[in-house]
């Protein structure tokens, strides 16, 4: 798949750090240091534009090893970029540690994973087919 993509920030483009990698690591474009506060969120600028093709979307997902080393994770985890967004990619992070964290120009705070959607077609029904689980909610299917 071919994505366009404008880069304003002084990093290089998002990469596959390995190549079996889902997701392609991005960072933070800052002009200074930032210091995320306890349960603090922000948004964090990253100098990327893009044109996703339509019937794709780009999901912004948390990196691992800064969610379980700093408590540092994407807020709205995933986020969906839409293929007719045209604007600077930011990234919502929340610090769910107990102390402040500096992020630094360059750091690498997400992933950005690319995947096929489908719109969908509202069929107005009288009712809907039976299944074993039902109306059964959060839970319902048990622990084991």
């Amino acid at each position: 798949m071919q994505v366009k993509i404008i880069n304003r920030s002084k990093h290089a483009l998002p990469a596959y750090e390995t190549p079996a990698s889902a997701g392609l690591d991005i960072r933070a474009n800052l002009t200074e240091s930032l210091t995320l506060k306890a349960f603090e969120r922000i948004l964090v600028p990253t100098g990327l534009f893009m044109e996703i093709p339509t019937g794709f979307e780009c999901q912004v997902r948390p990196r691992s090893g800064l969610a379980l080393k700093k408590g540092i994770t994407v807020l709205n985890s995933p986020g969906t970029i839409d293929a007719d967004y045209r604007g600077e990619v930011g990234v919502i992070l929340v610090n769910l540690s107990n102390e402040s964290i500096v992020l630094e120009d360059g750091e690498r705070i997400a992933q950005l994973v690319f995947a096929s959607v489908e719109q969908a077609q509202w069929q107005i029904a009288a009712e809907l087919s039976e299944t074993e689980r039902g109306s059964g909610g959060f839970g319902s299917t048990g622990v084991k």
